[in-house]
């Protein structure tokens, strides 16, 4: 058996448990060859906007307990709350014994200010009439991820390589590309005035790891990405940020067929 990489600090976000697009079952996979001192779960583990008792596969379930294993095997896990998981914004603070939940985090890294936090607070369409707007356009990205799913079972099926044509369509629109670029900025230059090193993020489903300098100093920023399109992590050690990127062929032990979540979404599909 594949001996467990030990890390200091392992930061996820968007992983949108409950929904079709979730790779939980990668994640899960993920989440057993790593012993992080630390695992922050930044925002939007469970997509509560999209919650329904009618689909929770067991493979979602599978990686919610694994984490409160790993809590309670020694790892520290602060799980800090996003915009698809609010609701829990009531509880926050609350900690049960190596499980904590809160709204943000600020860390010492080896002698560097860190400061861990969702990123829906720069998002003006998470609040108000926005935020009904951006529900019903999260329906769309739903059925996107549906019909997605079933071109990738079919270019599977004839050897060819998966693609996700939502990633294609963000990173082709202009205006969500200067959302990004904006949502990068405001985050580094607040981070520079509080005098961080670092400012780590997620919420736009966009891995990164950047220096940006303004005239009143530096500041590294980070995203962790998610676990619906492009299936990333971060991990600190040795004092330094890397973007981790799941590969297949990290884990050749593991099952090759396509997962059961994506035979279910494809019956779905079929039989409606």
């Amino acid at each position: 058996m594949k001996r467990k990489r030990k890390i200091p600090l392992v930061v996820l976000s968007d992983v949108h448990l409950g929904t079709y697009g979730c790779h939980a079952k990668e994640l899960l996979h993920y989440l057993k060859s790593i012993n992080p001192q630390t695992l922050v779960l930044n925002g939007d583990i469970i997509d509560m906007w999209s919650f329904s008792k009618r689909y929770f596969p067991v493979a979602h379930m599978e990686v919610l307990r694994y984490i409160i294993k790993m809590s309670n095997s020694g790892t520290r896990v602060i799980y800090i709350t996003g915009n698809h998981d609010e609701a829990l914004r009531k509880y926050s603070d609350f900690i049960l014994g190596n499980l904590e939940l809160v709204d943000k985090l600020i860390l010492d890294l080896d002698g560097k200010k860190t400061w861990i936090f969702h990123g829906d607070v720069f998002d003006s369409s998470t609040k108000g009439y926005a935020k009904i707007l951006a529900k019903l356009g999260g329906k769309g990205y739903d059925l996107l991820i549906l019909i997605n799913s079933l071109i990738n079972w079919i270019l599977v099926s004839l050897g060819r390589e998966k693609r996700s044509f939502s990633k294609i369509i963000k990173n082709s629109v202009k205006k969500a590309v200067s959302f990004i670029s904006n949502f990068e900025t405001t985050a580094a230059e607040i981070a520079i005035e509080k005098k961080y090193s670092y400012v780590v993020c997620g919420h736009i489903h966009m891995p990164q790891k950047k220096v940006v300098k303004t005239e009143h100093g530096k500041v590294m920023y980070l995203n962790s990405g998610d676990w619906v399109e492009n299936l990333t992590a971060l991990e600190y050690k040795n004092e330094k940020w890397k973007i981790y990127h799941y590969k297949k062929s990290d884990y050749p032990n593991q099952d090759n067929k396509e997962d059961k979540v994506t035979n279910d979404i494809v019956a779905k599909i079929l039989s409606n």
